[in-house]
């Protein structure tokens, strides 16, 4: 695999991300039960279907994320895929440092992970592997429960900030100007 090195030139970085915010994604929270009986999570926007067979699929938690030692060690997690309604839930679970299930509805999954109330949609999974991504890794995850629980518009994340499908047939993302950096 080759190795990654940083770019020489200045402002290389800051261009990467103007350039990347371009792609809008939508947001999930990973959710664990940490050792000691916890819940633990934290959102993501970088995550992804890998394959049907094996049913798998991935995620990236930042390097400096304190929250993925807690998932990593659990072995198995949730996916919650949030609706356009629970920006201020994806704000709660960006932020490193606070008590993130304060005020959050949850139920055990099949797998012991918080399946969140109100979500779009939650995958279970166990832990298949990490991979090394430059500053973040690649966790990969094995499937082994899913549910689909509505069909509400999902909260989008485009040019840093959260936004929402329009109701119009163009169906193109309107954004909204909130600000807010993840933790992963």
């Amino acid at each position: 695999m080759p190795t990654l090195t940083p770019h020489p030139t200045p402002g290389f970085d800051d261009s990467m991300r103007e350039v990347l915010s371009r792609f809008c994604t939508g947001v999930a929270v990973i959710t664990a039960i940490q050792a000691d009986g916890r819940p633990t999570g934290m959102a993501v926007q970088s995550f992804s279907s890998v394959s049907l067979e094996p049913p798998l699929i991935c995620f990236c938690p930042a390097l400096t994320s304190t929250t993925w030692p807690h998932i990593r060690e659990a072995g198995r997690f949730a996916v919650n895929i949030l609706a356009a309604e629970q920006q201020s839930l994806c704000r709660q679970f960006a932020v490193t440092g606070q008590e993130k299930f304060q005020d959050a509805d949850w139920r055990p999954g099949a797998n012991g992970a918080p399946l969140l109330d109100g979500a779009l949609a939650t995958v279970e999974c166990d832990l298949a592997g990490t991979f090394p991504g430059g500053d973040h890794l690649i966790a990969l995850g094995r499937v082994t429960a899913l549910e689909r629980h509505g069909d509400a518009e999902p909260l989008l994340y485009f040019r840093r900030g959260y936004g929402r499908l329009r109701s119009s047939s163009s169906r193109s993302a309107s954004i909204e100007s909130a600000r807010s950096r993840s933790e992963a």
